[in-house]
């Protein structure tokens, strides 16, 4: 590390901008050089291999107590190392090794206002974070604004999706990180909304790399946070817009002293590999309680996906109960309206009967009512202490482990507190939470013990909804893996295999995707708990080999591997199941037939496979191969098409 002469700086940095640390990964591929302006504002930049992937950027923050964007002095520096080891048995990885060098630097705004910025800088992951100290008798501070930003070359290319206007869509829930992505698109090519792109965004630095931002740490002492639309030549961080949750609660987060923000992550790599197996989101948070009940992965079945609101009823879902049991799943998931149309009594019968069966009930809530026009019941049940904690002790007695809450609509402070506190109310009664209709998580995968997923995403639901998704999912699937399916995990409730997405497989929308696309997103789009779009009927009308293999697939992985693709056209990740059996799967986009030669280190030669295929021609069909040359793996596929290997 270089430090440059603080005492030097007093008198000559009112006009000179300098280095002020140099930090290298630990090796040594990644560099960070953090600077400060003569208007005295902190800047950092980074190379990879030497090439710039991040320009000069800015950093601070504007608060109630003090501007720390500029007409800062920088007045220390402390460097050090991270070394830890962790497992979690929810994420990509099941051990993680996490090695990091780290720097933080002090500076004041005058009249004894000060704050920090600490780095870590890992081979392939940079994070940061505004540390504020206790100044006299302040003890709390509202962050009006912030200055951190993202300068990159400006031949780079984006692959973004918006943030949508507040108190719109459907029964005006959203924001809900539920839009579409655009694939390589120039840097300054506005947002649909006008109001910036979500987390995570993925930005390819044409042939000096590739950069992942997104954040972690977020719990309910700040809000979560967005980009702002490209701006002389950065992309900003914002704070939620006043008007989400139909207003209630502030936009700007409030942080009691000492205190800190969360971590801002860039994941860099020369290739895609360090981006999709980052485990960044993790390395930098530790569990916030712990969880004296053992949470359970798992797959599941629900009837609304495909047989909708009127499906919700006590016989349908004896049915599916019925058809989790044959296909030997741990769940099924009774959606919206249960309430009035089965009713608690109903399902307490429901329980029972699932439990003789071996399968949990997973229930549904709607998070509120006061902030959207939501009228699915249950409602109200979940947004304040005493009803959720008397529903919460009403699931437990009936033996309920996992509930699934829906439509929040915004990233404020105060719905990061709701998050927050369903899941702790959660725990204490022994049960497991899935978010719809929700934002992004942010390291809640080990911040939380019993969390189990969230959706964020345009998931399965849009495939009945609309002809059009139907036509674009294969683009869609390309793009997750590499982007939101890398920063956090990713409940998308697919891998249909009705040809028509209805309740008698005859009518509504018209799948394009194969049978063997279905079955690789099962292992592409990675979950703790799965509820996959199936149905009872598929047992008698899709592929015997299909269903053989749904029933196998896992949901948990001990390691994930890169492969090949490029996000918008095609992917094929590797994943180790914890058995040690490793499923590869891949998709296309590509217009033409993708002809691919894949390196496959993790298989042998001579070692006997099970290919899930359709060689363009169908039906779906499990064969066994032979390895013959585990690096020189050939496959071909067609548009919309896909496949999986595992391991024998």
């Amino acid at each position: 590390m270089k430090l440059r002469n603080i005492a030097l700086c007093a008198s000559v940095c009112a006009w000179l901008t300098g280095p002020a640390a140099t930090v290298s990964s630990p090796d040594g591929r990644l560099v960070l050089t953090t600077s400060l302006s003569a208007e005295g504002q902190p800047l950092y930049s980074v190379t990879y291999d030497g090439q710039p992937i991040l320009l000069d950027s800015p950093l601070g923050f504007v608060s109630n107590i003090g501007d720390f964007s500029k007409g800062l002095t920088l007045t220390g520096e402390k460097t050090g190392k991270v070394d830890k080891s962790y497992d979690q048995a929810k994420i990509k990885k099941s051990h993680i090794d996490w090695k990091a060098n780290t720097l933080t630097e002090s500076y004041s705004a005058g009249k004894k206002r000060d704050m920090s910025i600490e780095w870590q800088v890992g081979d392939n992951d940079i994070a940061f974070r505004y540390v504020i100290p206790v100044e006299g008798g302040t003890r709390s501070m509202i962050i009006e604004k912030e200055a951190s930003g993202f300068r990159f070359p400006d031949f780079t290319t984006t692959f973004l999706t918006p943030q949508s206007d507040a108190m719109i869509g459907w029964k005006r829930t959203k924001p809900s990180y539920e839009e579409n992505y655009k694939a390589d698109a120039p840097l300054n090519e506005p947002s649909q909304y006008g109001h910036g792109f979500t987390f995570p965004a993925l930005f390819h630095v044409g042939d000096n790399g590739w950069a992942l931002l997104t954040e972690t740490g977020v719990d309910g002492y700040f809000c979560g946070s967005r980009l702002g639309d490209y701006k002389d030549g950065v992309f900003a961080i914002e704070y939620p817009m006043p008007e989400e949750n139909n207003g209630n609660g502030s936009a700007n987060p409030a942080i009691s002293l000492p205190g800190a923000t969360p971590w801002r992550t860039i994941t860099i790599g020369k290739t895609l590999k360090p981006i999709v197996e980052t485990t960044i989101p993790w390395n930098l948070v530790e569990p916030l309680y712990r969880s004296d009940f053992e949470v359970k992965p798992g797959k599941g079945t629900w009837s609304w996906i495909l047989w909708q609101d009127n499906s919700i009823n006590y016989d349908d879902q004896i049915k599916f109960i019925d058809f989790a049991a044959d296909m030997g799943y741990q769940n099924v998931l009774v959606d919206n309206w249960w309430d009035t149309n089965i009713g608690k009594d109903g399902i307490a019968k429901l329980a029972k009967y699932a439990q003789s069966k071996g399968v949990n009930l997973l229930i549904w809530y709607s998070s509120s009512g006061w902030w959207n026009d939501i009228e699915q019941g249950p409602i109200n049940k979940m947004s304040r202490p005493i009803p959720r904690k008397e529903e919460m002790k009403w699931l437990e007695s009936l033996g309920i482990k996992g509930i699934k809450v829906d439509f929040f609509g915004g990233d404020k402070q105060e719905t990061m507190r709701l998050y927050e506190d369903i899941l702790s109310d959660a725990n204490d009664h022994g049960i497991s939470v899935i978010f719809h209709g929700c934002t992004m998580p942010r390291g809640w995968e080990r911040m939380y013990p019993n969390y189990v997923g969230s959706e964020a995403v345009l998931a399965s639901e849009n495939l009945v909804f609309s002809q059009d998704f139907c036509d674009i999912e294969d683009f869609n699937a390309t793009l997750h893996p590499f982007i939101r399916n890398a920063a956090g995990v990713m409940e998308y409730g697919g891998t249909v295999l009705n040809k028509r997405l209805n309740r008698n497989n005859d009518g509504g929308t018209t799948r394009r995707t194969t049978d063997a696309f279905q079955l690789a997103t099962s292992v592409l789009f990675q979950n703790p708990v799965q509820n996959f779009a199936l149905a009872p009927n598929n047992l008698t009308d899709a592929p015997a080999d299909a269903i053989e293999f749904m029933k196998a697939v896992p949901t948990t992985w001990d390691d994930t591997v890169f492969i090949d693709g490029y996000p918008g056209k095609y992917v094929v990740l590797a994943r180790k199941s914890t058995d040690g059996k490793w499923y590869i799967a891949g998709v296309s986009a590509e217009e033409k037939p993708l002809k691919l030669t894949l390196d496959l280190p993790m298989l042998t030669k001579g070692q006997e496979v099970t290919l899930y295929s359709e060689d363009g021609k169908g039906p779906l069909k499990a064969k066994s191969l032979k390895v013959k040359d585990p690096a020189k793996v050939q496959l071909t596929l067609n548009k919309r098409d896909g496949f999986v290997i595992v391991e024998e």
